[in-house]
């Protein structure tokens, strides 16, 4: 069968997922994209009028400089949401969604000064926004709540943190329940917090998790309740938004998890890279502690260093196993080293419910080649997008067997990718790193409709919404209209 055939034959499927995602995980912030990467996560906009051509000069509403930062835009009805880091300082922004002009700006206090990994920044975590209520996450402070006026509702000072590469999970809302998930070395956790008065209703430890930035997703079941989806280190775990209680879980996730998962009906989609090691096939299988002692703990003190260790790709990966820092390893440390070189990258389809590990009756399928890192998956109109990050390599599967459709590099756009690909109105929408968009038919193989460089650095994922696209490259932010051509 045909590409176009057997998009064709997915597209109602899809269509059916997607209106079960608008239907019953809208937040009523009087807007869709109230979260990082839109409804539930998704990455795709409902509607149509979007532009298939744009760029610094093309079918612009608005454009302004800005702030530096590589939070995401989040919306509500009048408003776009954004947090940056101007003259040393951290800020959360509204504004007005026709104009681009400031409604507001609040100050977020920055008690400690972290090294950010390159591909992360002090202003990363997007906000996430309901009817009354905006929240953001700063690693070098924590959380802060306003209302849509920019009245501090509440503060949670949190960390220090560490994560190797700092945080990077954004908040998201479920009914009156603030959920964070902060996976780090060690000490990782998830937790519920009261979105009006920012009171700790439960915190729940994610001990297998030692490293990962994915945003939850939230599935509400055939009875009418909510569960919170969350991958990380090994691990896809299911909880309670009310009680933080574990519900379910699965397992077959690599040790790295930093892409928010897809869920339409009752299927949720995820994948994970954590290392070339990590391909299947390339698994590199240590002996228990017990025997390592024995074989290479030369000093007798009980405990491995990397000069002990004989691998000598392992010794190079030392830093990422070593979780306390304290330049050895330890039983606890061991095994999770073990465990992460072991593990596969992959992408996979997973039915929800059920209770306990279902990993053996809930995984629907594996794919193991071409998995990215950092982009996250899209679902669209009967195809899975996984775009990776280095190269403009794209690759389309069957989002109901994993199969590969097709494989092939964005034309015109070889370059890396840190922002998630988004989508709408039969328009896939594509930003590098140092900022060429490409806008895909989502039927059109890979020669995109329009391709176009901001000649700026991009690390955000757009947001859509009514037609419109705000995208945020490193010293401005567009908003972006319906075809209108050249302006001025």
């Amino acid at each position: 069968m045909g590409y176009h055939a057997r998009m064709t034959g997915h597209r109602l499927l899809w269509l059916l997922g997607l209106l079960l995602v608008f239907s019953c995980r809208q937040l009523p912030s009087g807007a869709d994209w109230n979260r990082f990467r839109g409804p539930n996560g998704t990455g795709v906009a409902a509607g149509t009028g979007f532009p298939s051509q744009l760029g610094p000069d093309v079918n612009v509403v608005w454009e302004r400089a800005f702030s530096p930062g590589f939070s995401s835009p989040v919306l509500s009805s009048d408003a776009v949401f954004l947090t940056g880091l101007e003259d040393e300082r951290l800020f959360t922004y509204a504004l007005d969604r026709r104009t681009g002009a400031t409604v507001w700006q609040r100050e977020s206090p920055r008690p400690r000064r972290i090294e950010f990994q390159v591909l992360n920044h002090p202003a990363s975590a997007s906000a996430a926004v309901d009817q009354d209520t905006v929240v953001v996450f700063f690693d070098e402070f924590g959380m802060l709540a306003y209302d849509h006026d920019g009245n501090e509702r509440w503060r949670m000072a949190l960390g220090p943190f560490d994560n190797i590469y700092a945080m990077g999970a954004s908040p998201i809302i479920v009914d009156d329940v603030v959920i964070l998930a902060c996976d780090q070395s060690t000490d990782s956790f998830v937790i519920g917090v009261s979105k009006y008065d920012g009171r700790l209703l439960w915190r729940q430890p994610r001990p297998r998790a030692i490293s990962g930035h994915c945003t939850p997703v939230v599935y509400r079941t055939p009875e009418g309740r909510d569960q919170v989806l969350l991958p990380g280190s090994f691990l896809l775990d299911a909880y309670d938004p009310a009680t933080g209680e574990r519900l379910w879980w699965v397992r077959g996730l690599p040790s790295e998890m930093k892409s928010v998962p897809v869920l339409l009906g009752d299927t949720l989609w995820t994948h994970g890279f954590a290392s070339p090691m990590n391909n299947k096939g390339q698994q590199i299988f240590l002996p228990p502690f017990a025997e390592a002692l024995e074989q290479m703990d030369s000093d007798g003190d009980e405990r491995i260093t990397a000069e002990e260790i004989p691998n000598p790709q392992v010794r190079r990966m030392f830093m990422f196993f070593d979780l306390d820092g304290d330049t050895w390893l330890d039983a606890t440390e061991w095994s999770n080293t073990r465990a992460a070189l072991e593990a596969v990258n992959s992408a996979m389809a997973i039915k929800m419910g059920g209770q306990g590990d279902v990993t053996d009756t809930h995984v629907l399928w594996s794919n193991y080649r071409d998995i990215p890192q950092l982009p996250s998956p899209l679902i669209y109109e009967g195809t899975y997008f996984m775009l990776a990050d280095q190269g403009g390599l794209l690759t389309l599967l069957d989002p109901d067997t994993g199969k590969r459709i097709e494989k092939g590099r964005l034309a015109d756009a070889v370059d890396a990718y840190y922002a998630s690909p988004v989508a709408a109105d039969g328009k896939v929408y594509a930003i590098s790193e140092s900022g060429i968009l490409s806008v895909l038919a989502a039927g059109g193989g890979f020669e995109p409709q329009c391709t176009v460089e901001f000649e700026e650095r991009c690390y955000a994922t757009p947001a859509l919404e009514d037609g419109q696209i705000w995208l945020r490259t490193e010293g401005h932010l567009y908003c972006f209209g319906g075809e209108t051509g050249p302006q001025g």
